[in-house]
Formats: structure tokens, sequence, C-alpha cells
């Protein structure tokens, strides 16, 4: 895959029914109940505003939620319910961009010029929501990433976080069996000088020759 962008699939490993499984989900879990909350009371207000009868109940159910694409703060209970093993997974990726403008565009990260694969530190769910207006109601697996203090390389472009990088089969199993408080050590930024700036400017990474 060239490139992978919110809400849409991108394949996760998790621990199936009958162990290790490859699957495609849908990059953005659920959205925090405050924050579709608060969407629907805006959208009631605008409709209300133009003379329109609310079913709030209604709206709430229907408010659109293309979901929360990375994860900071693993001590809100909107995330706790999803961090024991179950339901955590692995997203595989070789590159992954952040945006700065003033840099090019989107700078392309991997740990060197070849792009070997690493894996980011994931939860996954299944969930029943309006994805999209057009789509309505649909039941969707769903993932996103952990997020942590930036390093040095990610953070000269991105200084707000970066994710959660598992680098060797240890960390993934650590991070796919172990206890919550064991795995959620693994909730940290790569040393400084581990990834390579491997291209920028493009918006997806270069699909590989056939």
């Amino acid at each position: 895959m060239p490139g992978v962008f919110p809400d849409y699939q991108a394949p996760i490993v998790r621990t199936g029914a009958k162990g290790r499984e490859l699957a495609l989900a849908r990059w953005g879990m659920p959205s925090s109940s405050k924050a579709q909350m608060d969407a629907a009371k805006k959208r009631a207000e605008r409709l209300q505003a133009k003379g329109k009868a609310v079913d709030f109940k209604e709206l709430l159910r229907m408010e659109p939620d293309s979901g929360t694409t990375n994860i900071r703060n693993v001590n809100s209970k909107h995330w706790t319910r999803w961090l024991g093993p179950e339901h955590r997974c692995v997203v595989p990726f070789n590159s992954f961009s952040e945006f700065n403008k003033a840099e090019g565009g989107d700078i392309w990260f991997a740990l060197e010029e070849t792009r070997p694969l690493l894996c980011f530190a994931g939860i996954w769910t299944n969930w029943m929501s309006v994805r999209k207006v057009k789509e309505g109601e649909t039941k969707n697996d769903l993932y996103a990433f952990l997020t942590t203090e930036a390093n040095a390389e990610v953070g000269a472009i991105h200084p707000k976080a970066m994710p959660v990088i598992l680098t060797t089969p240890d960390e993934v199993e650590t991070w796919m069996t172990a206890p919550a408080d064991e795995a959620l050590k693994l909730q940290r930024p790569l040393p400084h000088g581990t990834l390579k700036v491997v291209a920028r400017g493009v918006k997806e990474d270069p699909a590989p020759a056939t």
C-alpha cells in the first residue's frame, strides 16, 4: 500500500480466536462520548437556528464519527477498556509521514533507506457507529495507535508527538501479551538518531516497482 489515510482500511495484526491473524481495519478508534455529545449539540443548534425540529437522541445516535487516529492519554477511561491483550494490535509499516509546510510538506521517516518493517503499538475494537453520513450506521473493525513525546528527528518536523514504534520481536510480544502496566512501558519515543528522513513533499509513499 503506497499510503494509508484516516478512516480507510489498513492491515493490522491482532490475536483472534485461533491465534495471531492479519486483518483489515479502518483507521480511527471511536471518539469519546463527550466529543460526540459536543458535536451533536452544535449540529442541533445549527438546525434549530434554521427553525427545524430536532430529535436530539436520534441526532446523537447518527452523529458522524470518523474516529480518533492516535492515542496519547492512556489513563483516560475512554481508552482503558481497550488496553487488555485481547484489544491490542500491531500496525505494520515501512515508513510514516508527518506534515510540516515549511519543511516541504509530508516528511517521511523510516529506520533507514531500505525501509525495513516496523510496527506501531495499537489497539482495536469492533464498533457500531456512523463513520460517514452517506454510509449510515455500520459495524466495523477499527484501530488506532499510541503516541508519545517526539524524539529529535520527528520533533524537528512535528514537535507535538510521534507514534509508539516497536522495533524488535520481543517488543511486539510484550505489547501483544503482557499485562497493561508492563506493556505501556513501551509508550516511549525511540532513542534520538534511530530514524532517518527518507522522502519529502509527497502525500503517498512511492509504490514499489513491479
